[in-house]
């Protein structure tokens, strides 16, 4: 990376030298001006050309290679750092940032947890967490508790006014009441 940069570099300082080679006590050109050109020529499609010359180099590319490595290192330091986790714990409290994240890992969640449950080792230890006296005891408290009997009131009350379980009833009671004129009908005709 560094020797493209530098080669680049000593292109446009040539290009630079050969403008200004006649006149050799004119005023030198400000940074300003230096950058304006640098850009300019970067633009050009020589430029452009020399660019990705440079990039498809086979050197410049394990170097880059190699500084993808340094990156993933940075990032994995900076991720386990207490300021990382800090930062980590206050984005996860903010509502948006944490629905935002879970809606772009919920593919992922959904695989992971499809290949979870086909796994014997994992099934195994969800039935011994299931089988556990400690676990059953608290399950049978939670379900006894005054808060879940009355979350399960609000569910069954909001399931049966709900129209399309009002329909799907409907349904199942008319078919039932056919099949029992059905039935009695049966057995009068054989009588």
């Amino acid at each position: 990376m560094k020797k493209g940069i530098l080669l680049l570099l000593l292109v446009c300082s040539l290009l630079i030298a050969a403008c200004g080679g006649k006149d050799l006590d004119a005023v030198q050109p400000d940074y300003d001006q230096t950058k304006k050109m640098m850009v300019d020529i970067l633009k050009t499609d020589e430029g452009k050309k020399a660019v990705k010359d440079v990039l498809a180099d086979e050197e410049i590319k394990q170097q880059l290679v190699m500084d993808q490595a340094a990156v993933r290192d940075t990032v994995e330091k900076t991720l386990t750092s207490e300021k990382g986790q800090e930062f980590w714990k206050n984005s996860l409290e903010d509502p948006k940032f944490a629905e935002s994240m879970a809606k772009s890992m919920k593919e992922q969640n959904e695989e992971l947890l499809k290949a979870l449950m086909k796994d014997p080792e994992y099934q195994g230890m969800v039935m011994d967490i299931l089988k556990d006296p400690a676990f059953q005891k608290d399950l049978s408290q939670a379900l006894k508790s005054k808060e879940f009997r009355e979350q399960m009131r609000e569910v069954v009350t909001d399931t049966l006014e709900s129209p399309l379980y009002k329909a799907k009833l409907e349904e199942m009671a008319k078919k039932a009441a056919s099949e029992k004129k059905g039935d009695k009908g049966g057995g009068d005709e054989k009588k």
